[in-house]
C-alpha cells in the first residue's frame, strides 16, 4: 500500500489525464520585471506546449495579459473599472497570437478562441467549437477572460476547465508551489505537497482569487501549482512526477 502521504498525488498519477488545461499568467509572457511579450519566453512556452502535446495530449491554454494591461490598476488611478478590464482582455488576445505564432513555427497545430469578438484575428469561443479542435489534435489558446469585466483570468481557467471537462488544471507559476507564507518575505515558509480544497479554504492559502478557486472546488477539477520557469517541469507535472503543489478532493494529512 502506498504512504498516506503519498495517496494523492498517485490517484493523480493512475488517472488517465487525457485532457488537460493550462494556465499561464501574463507575466509568463515576459521577462521579469519587465512590460510587454518576449519572444524568448514565449517560444520556452511553446515548446513545453509541443512536448505535452507531443505525448497525445489535449491541451487548452488560457493566457492572461498582466505583463501588458491591468485592469485593477488602472482603475485606481481613475478609469473605469469595466473600460480597464476591458482593456486587458484585449491584453490577453495579444498574448495569445504570440503563443500561438510560436507555436505554429515549431510545427504544432493551434487555434485562438476569443471571448471577445475579434473576427479578424481569432475564431469566437465556442464551447463545442473548442471541444472540436481539441478531439483533431489542435492545442486551443482561449483568449478574452470570460469575457465580462471584473474576472480573472484564474475565473476564465477554472470556468473552461470545468465546460470543456478537464482533468486537471496546471496553474504555471514563477514559485515551485504553494507556501504557507509568502517565500520571499518569510525564508522559512513551508512548501504543500499535497492540499484539499477543503486545507486550502481553512488555512486561507493563496491559489486563485476566491470565484476560480470554488469553481474548480465545485466541479472536483484537481489543480496542480507549479514552477513553469524550470525546464521540463511542464512534462513531469503532466506524467504526475512530483511537482509543485497539488490541490485535489481526497483527504490529505
Amino acid at each position: 500500500m502506498p504512504a498516506p502521504d503519498q495517496s494523492a498525488r498517485l490517484t493523480l498519477t493512475q488517472r488517465r489525464l487525457r485532457r488537460i488545461l493550462l494556465k499561464i499568467s501574463g507575466e509568463g509572457m515576459g521577462r521579469r520585471g519587465a512590460v510587454g511579450v518576449d519572444m524568448v519566453e514565449v517560444r520556452k512556452i511553446a515548446e513545453s506546449c509541443k512536448a505535452i502535446h507531443a505525448l497525445g495530449k489535449e491541451l487548452a491554454v488560457v493566457v492572461g495579459g498582466g505583463n501588458l494591461v491591468r485592469g485593477a490598476q488602472l482603475a485606481e488611478h481613475g478609469m473605469d473599472r469595466a473600460t480597464g478590464d476591458q482593456m486587458g482582455m484585449l491584453a490577453t488576445l495579444i498574448n495569445a497570437l504570440a503563443l500561438q505564432d510560436a507555436l505554429e513555427k515549431v510545427g504544432v497545430p493551434t487555434r485562438v478562441l476569443s471571448a471577445v469578438t475579434t473576427h479578424e484575428c481569432a475564431e469566437p469561443y465556442i464551447r463545442r467549437r473548442a471541444l472540436s479542435h481539441l478531439a483533431k489534435g489542435r492545442i486551443v489558446i482561449l483568449a478574452g477572460g470570460t469575457g465580462n469585466p471584473f474576472f480573472t483570468t484564474d475565473t476564465c481557467a477554472a470556468l473552461r476547465a470545468s465546460e470543456l471537462r478537464a482533468d486537471i488544471i496546471l496553474k504555471a507559476t514563477k514559485v515551485d508551489g504553494v507556501y504557507s507564507a509568502d517565500p520571499a518575505l518569510h525564508p522559512d515558509a513551508e512548501r504543500y505537497t499535497h492540499l484539499s480544497y477543503r486545507q486550502v479554504l481553512e488555512r486561507n492559502l493563496a491559489v486563485m482569487d476566491a470565484t476560480a478557486f470554488t469553481m474548480a472546488m465545485e466541479n472536483d477539477v484537481p489543480i496542480l501549482v507549479f514552477d513553469f520557469k524550470k525546464p521540463g517541469n511542464f512534462q513531469r507535472a503532466v506524467q504526475g512526477e512530483e511537482v509543485g503543489t497539488l490541490i485535489s478532493s481526497e483527504p490529505l494529512p
